[in-house]
């Protein structure tokens, strides 16, 4: 059995799309024959505090569901404060640095981007050690901190953030981007560089759709997921308008805004918006099987971001009303998967709940259903991994 080696900033049970996309990659590449061993930190995420089974402790082996997974210590934080957040990923970077140079790795090593700082570590060491790098890029920093106002361009971090992408970009036997978008940034700057697009389409193996829709009451809309600044579901809270239209908000998750949130449905009063906090990923789906669409948001245009929720919900049976602009919105509206509002464009976004009050329950069943059936085919996670495993990506 072949031995591969997956680095990572997040892996289950912290809870998000970037611990969900690990996982399945390294199930994957377990059911493909591969002795899997994944590196992380000690779970802390979305919270920004040790989970209780690892609190009190410097590093842990365990195994889960035939992977092994080697988590080290880490400062967690989730702080709007930049110096913490350098902190935070400095700490575990610092460990993951100590493991890989004293530590035997395997010949095949796939590094998770971002954090920058924790890729760079990565391939300068396994660079240094003639190891195949295989590079998953899932967003493209330091662009995405520009556009989301967390660093400063031509500013110092900025240079210096500039400096570790293009060396894991150079460095890297392969990428496998996310997107087209993150694909062709990539070979703007290596024209010659091999790269791959690997969507993070779920495992979910549902062979029937279980959603249920219910012939009476409002049309439920959901957001789930992390409650952070590049979601933009405060801002959401703050400006939809929901006065005359048959449909609720729900709510659920966790993260930065988390209270702040909590605090504007309280003073507003809102009837028609519910909080339900952070659930698990089973007890979600089986609470969201009432539910009739998914929102997804970003508070900005993310070059390069394609948020995995689409795929996520999309192949549960879910219409999508999409909000994050960019790749995503194509994506969507090719696949005929919902609605498209203009990313932070209000008046946009609440027309588009208009048009979806007027919907019937019949009208949302027959959505589901060929959603549902068009999604197994067209994002389809065996075929992909199939497909990069012949190409001889792994």
């Amino acid at each position: 059995m072949e031995e591969i080696l997956i680095i990572s900033n997040y892996y289950p049970p912290e809870k998000g799309a970037a611990a969900n996309r690990i996982e399945q990659l390294a199930l994957k590449l377990y059911q493909n024959k591969y002795r899997v061993t994944v590196i992380c930190p000690l779970g802390n995420y979305p919270k920004g505090e040790l989970f209780t089974e690892y609190k009190g402790k410097f590093s842990v082996t365990e195994k889960l569901q035939n992977i092994i997974v080697k988590r080290l210590w880490i400062y967690p934080s989730v702080s709007k404060n930049i110096l913490k957040r350098i902190l935070s990923v400095l700490s575990f970077s610092v460990g993951l640095l100590i493991y890989l140079l004293f530590n035997k790795t395997p010949k095949k090593v796939i590094v998770q981007s971002p954090p920058l700082l924790l890729s760079f570590i990565s391939v300068f060491v396994l660079s240094l050690k003639n190891k195949k790098i295989i590079l998953n890029v899932s967003d493209l920093w330091p662009s995405a901190a520009i556009e989301l106002k967390a660093i400063e361009k031509g500013g110092f971090s900025h240079k210096i953030s500039l400096f570790m992408e293009h060396f894991i970009y150079k460095k890297a036997t392969l990428v496998l981007g996310q997107s087209d978008e993150i694909l062709t940034h990539i070979h703007l700057l290596f024209p010659e560089k091999k790269t791959y697009l690997y969507r993070n389409y779920p495992n979910h193996q549902v062979l029937e759709m279980a959603l249920k829709t219910e012939g009476n009451g409002p049309v439920k809309i959901f957001y789930a997921g992390l409650l952070g600044v590049a979601q933009g579901v405060l801002e959401l809270c703050q400006n939809i308008d929901l006065e005359g239209k048959n449909i609720e908000l729900h709510i659920f998750g966790d993260g930065a805004e988390k209270s702040q949130i909590e605090q504007i449905i309280k003073n507003k009063d809102c009837s028609k918006i519910f909080f339900y906090g952070m659930l698990d990923r089973i007890d979600l789906h089986e609470k969201l099987n009432s539910f009739d669409i998914a929102v997804v948001p970003l508070k900005t245009r993310i070059y390069g971001s394609v948020p995995s929720k689409i795929f996520e919900y999309g192949s549960l049976g879910f219409p999508i009303l999409y909000f994050g602009g960019g790749e995503g919105g194509t994506i969507v509206a090719e696949n005929n998967l919902g609605w498209v509002a203009d990313v932070g464009n209000y008046t946009d976004f609440n027309e588009k709940l208009d048009e979806i009050s007027k919907l019937t329950k019949t009208d949302l069943e027959s959505i589901k259903k060929r959603i549902f059936n068009d999604v197994k085919v067209v994002f389809n996670l065996e075929n992909q991994m199939n497909d990069l495993i012949k190409k001889e990506v792994f």
